[in-house]
């Protein structure tokens, strides 16, 4: 099921999720990359490049119906910008929750490339409601410290020698807790490879699904 185009806020967005959902589903909002704005594309080719919802068998077997899966799309020239849409970021995936019954213990931001960073720009200031993070090559450099339990995935980057200073920031969130709760993984590939990748790659969604609010 993928729902009409809304918009709240300074955002359009869609939602994806089963077409039998039963009540209770958690929420994972994806931030896209800078090439998928709305001046460049129709937000329903956007979501299908990279993340979730990329049109591919192996991801949708990955994802398995188990999230609402929430896309906004950020109006043209798009950038490095998404911390400024904290609000409107959270305003939606609220508005989700409500609308589809989904859990709100069980809120999720992942993003890829610029949306990468944006997942630790707006986690950073709307800190709730997000039981966990995903953030797939981002290019920000250092990583910033999060509280939140987080997931981060590396492609080419991690191989460079400007990518020392993300390990660095990955460093920093282990010293506050070095424990599940922070996952590194490096693919071996490329940037958008990293995100194919990510996204088909199950032990990603269990690990989402594992981490909840108290």
């Amino acid at each position: 099921m993928l729902s009409e185009t809304q918009q709240m806020g300074r955002l359009h967005y869609k939602v994806f999720g089963p077409d039998e959902a039963q009540a209770g589903l958690p929420v994972l909002c994806f931030l896209h990359g800078n090439g998928e704005h709305a001046g460049n594309m129709p937000i329903e080719q956007a979501l299908a490049m990279h993340g979730p919802l990329k049109d591919d068998d192996l991801t949708r077997a990955a994802l398995a119906g188990r999230f609402w899966v929430v896309v906004p799309q950020l109006a043209a020239p798009g950038g490095n910008v998404w911390g400024a849409y904290a609000d409107d970021v959270v305003a939606i995936v609220e508005s989700v929750g409500r609308v589809y019954g989904a859990d709100p213990q069980r809120t999720y931001l992942t993003g890829f490339s610029y949306g990468g960073n944006g997942v630790f720009t707006v986690a950073a200031r709307r800190p709730s409601p997000w039981a966990a993070l995903l953030s797939v090559d981002p290019p920000l450099k250092p990583l910033p410290r999060t509280q939140h339990p987080l997931w981060l995935a590396l492609g080419d980057r991690a191989r460079t020698e400007a990518a020392a200073l993300q390990r660095l920031g990955f460093a920093a969130a282990n010293e506050v807790d070095n424990s599940a709760d922070h996952i590194f993984i490096d693919y071996g590939e490329g940037h958008t490879e990293t995100a194919t990748l990510t996204y088909r790659d199950e032990r990603v969604y269990n690990w989402l699904l594992s981490r909840c609010l108290t």
